[in-house]
């Protein structure tokens, strides 16, 4: 069955990898890499190796941008996990800040397919 995509910030696909900081179940500081495979204004989905639990806070780093969020889904699909990453309020992303190295609007194939 279709969803709708109910996001108010559209989704620009990319690839790059980013660090990713967070506390576990013990209070004890995990770090990984983690596959950046889509950003939006207001957050991020990460593909990483090992499951993260909902609602768990997490620090994003890339170059020089830092960029802090809460998990808010965490799914397995055949090699990895992948996060949904719901930025705090106040944190933005804008290509300026950090640009990946792959970045694609997927609204320009439809642009491309729309009728002239």
């Amino acid at each position: 069955m279709y969803m709708a995509e109910k996001r108010i910030e559209p989704r620009l696909m990319c690839a790059d990898l980013v660090d990713i900081e967070w506390r576990d179940g013990r209070g004890r500081v995990q770090r990984t890499v983690a596959n950046l495979e889509d950003i939006s204004a207001v957050g991020a989905c990460l593909q990483v190796e090992n499951e993260i639990p909902l609602r768990t806070s997490i620090r994003m780093t890339v170059m020089k941008s830092e960029f802090v969020g809460e998990i808010r889904y965490c799914v397995f699909r055949e090699y990895g996990y992948f996060l949904g990453v719901q930025f705090e309020p106040g944190v933005k992303w804008n290509s300026r800040a950090f640009k990946p190295l792959h970045l694609f609007d997927p609204r320009r194939l439809l642009e491309a397919e729309a009728p002239k």
